[in-house]
């Protein structure tokens, strides 16, 4: 991302550890991964998170209480993001990968229905839960 620069060493860290995970990670296990890094406590691995959690840079999949990074642009993550802001995460329930998907027109239709119920989404995430091809075979 172009403003890698704004990051904290923490948040980098958490972001690079992240980012060269296929699945998502919790919290101690990213903070196994870089506690070699001068990362100690898990409140540094949490404040890390929120913070790229803010930006739009990582994602919180509630099934698994884990994070993963984003791997797409949905817009400006900045602290007063736009509403509605959407990702749909195919999670292998074999393996454990997670596969990130946009679906703007789907996002659009869902946003409308809730529009006319006079519900306003903040965050949505459309976690699917299966088997990936390689755990098929």
């Amino acid at each position: 991302m172009s403003d890698a620069k704004k990051l904290t060493d923490n948040q980098r860290r958490v972001l690079v550890c992240l980012s060269a995970a296929k699945r998502a990670l919790t919290a101690y296990e990213i903070l196994d991964q870089v506690r070699e890094e001068g990362i100690r406590a898990p409140a540094q691995v949490y404040r890390a998170l929120e913070k790229l959690i803010a930006n739009g840079r990582v994602h919180r999949l509630e099934s698994l209480n884990a994070f993963f990074a984003c791997a797409h642009d949905h817009g400006d993550k900045g602290a007063r993001r736009a509403p509605a802001n959407a990702a749909a995460f195919a999670i292998c329930e074999s393996c454990g990968t997670v596969e990130e998907y946009d679906l703007p027109t789907e996002v659009a239709a869902l946003k409308a229905f809730l529009w006319e119920d006079g519900f306003t989404a903040g965050q949505i995430n459309i976690e699917i839960r299966g088997c990936c091809t390689a755990c098929v075979d």
